[in-house]
């Protein structure tokens, strides 16, 4: 019998699966229970973790899930909830630097597989998906997050290719990375200008800086220079000020991964939280039997069956092929503000052990904001919301 509010059995049933979801989530588990739990901590603590783990996730299927199998990628017969099913997976661990750090190509390789050349796929893709080389994504600038449409790092055409220059800051995976995956302008201003260009981090006028966080301490994030940077013509990713479509896409996939990691997070707080409370002993009963505590739980497993059933509804209408912009938005701030409100609520729970290092609670507590902003604040989210709706 599962234990009563465990991270199982706060897991709403969804028609939408099937027996190869379960056998993946299944085959994932194992990876994350021997891999990946008895060492999460001390890599949060050490601020990084071993390169050959994208070996060995590429070995379980983790990092060619969803890629098409000429690439070395594993596409038949995969659809967009086995995605979440890794993500949440992965999730359980309690780390989001964890997450971020090894599933980077996620967000990284995307553009090179919907936009780039045949020749480049190729010469990208399966270095990728084996694991032996890291790509990183690099929108964020200094001068701005979100309004991508107004990126300033500049591509200059020359007779063999371009010339870059600027700046990126706050990439995940940017100290490690081998390949950059960089949005720049080529064009006049707005999103007609912009265009992606895959950048060999090693190139001449490439240089990287390490930043430290409040959170994701494991995975690296690094401000990036490109001074008078020369890339070949052949490095363009699809067409010249066409990156634009490229961006907003990789986004709405983003988001749905981001939402169901963030909801993870909420029952992997409600699972500790509870343990806790059934063990902790005040005013001679159970810290669980206290009227207050027991609502506490309530309202968390209300908000996180809430949350589930919207990520499974948008999931739904992507693998239909649907691009509900609005719903993907709205639902990666619904379940952002759900972990944010479960890490408070099992913080305030477990009291002085919560606020120790080493348990999952206080390390997903200190994450909550960058769920929160990353891959689109909660005030842009909401916002592109109401355009969306004609407002």
């Amino acid at each position: 019998m599962t234990t009563p509010l465990s991270f199982d059995a706060t897991r709403l049933p969804s028609p939408h699966l099937n027996d190869s979801h379960e056998a993946w989530r299944k085959s994932i588990r194992i990876f994350v229970d021997r891999e990946i739990m008895p060492h999460v901590n001390d890599w949060d603590e050490a601020g990084g973790f071993p390169r050959d783990l994208h070996k060995k996730a590429a070995e379980a299927g983790l990092i060619g899930l969803g890629f098409p199998e000429d690439y070395g990628g594993i596409r038949d017969g995969v659809d967009v909830f086995h995605s979440l099913i890794a993500s949440e997976e992965l999730a359980r661990a309690g780390s989001g630097g964890l997450v971020a750090g090894l599933m980077t190509h996620g967000i990284g390789l995307p553009p090179i597989m919907a936009l780039g050349s045949p020749a480049l796929k190729q010469r990208i893709a399966p270095t990728v998906l084996s694991g032996d080389k890291l790509i990183a994504l690099c929108v964020t600038e200094p001068s701005g997050g979100s309004d991508v449409a107004n990126i300033k790092t500049k591509a200059t055409r020359t007779n063999n290719g371009y010339v870059v220059n600027g700046e990126k800051t706050f990439i995940t995976t940017g100290c490690r990375a081998d390949y950059l995956t960089v949005a720049v302008r080529t064009g006049g201003d707005g999103a007609a200008g912009l265009s992606f260009l895959l950048i060999e981090a090693d190139r001449p006028g490439v240089s990287r800086t390490p930043l430290k966080k409040m959170g994701w301490w494991m995975s690296d994030t690094a401000s990036i220079h490109f001074d008078d940077v020369a890339v070949p013509t052949e490095n363009l990713i699809g067409q010249e000020n066409g990156g634009f479509a490229g961006i907003v896409a990789n986004f709405n996939m983003e988001r749905l991964s981001m939402a169901a990691q963030a909801i993870a997070f909420a029952r992997a707080c409600i699972e500790d939280a509870a343990s806790w409370a059934r063990d902790r002993h005040t005013f001679g009963k159970p810290l669980a039997k206290h009227q207050v505590i027991r609502h506490k739980f309530a309202e968390m497993v209300r908000r996180t069956n809430a949350a589930q059933t919207y990520l499974a509804h948008c999931a739904w209408r992507v693998m239909k092929g649907e691009t509900p912009v609005a719903e993907l938005s709205l639902l990666k701030v619904e379940a952002t503000r759900t972990m944010e409100y479960c890490a408070r609520e099992a913080m305030q729970i477990l009291g002085g052990a919560g606020f120790m290092r080493g348990c999952r609670v206080e390390r997903i507590y200190r994450e909550v904001r960058v769920m929160a902003i990353g891959g689109g604040s909660e005030e842009i989210m909401n916002d592109l919301a109401a355009r969306q709706m004609g407002l």
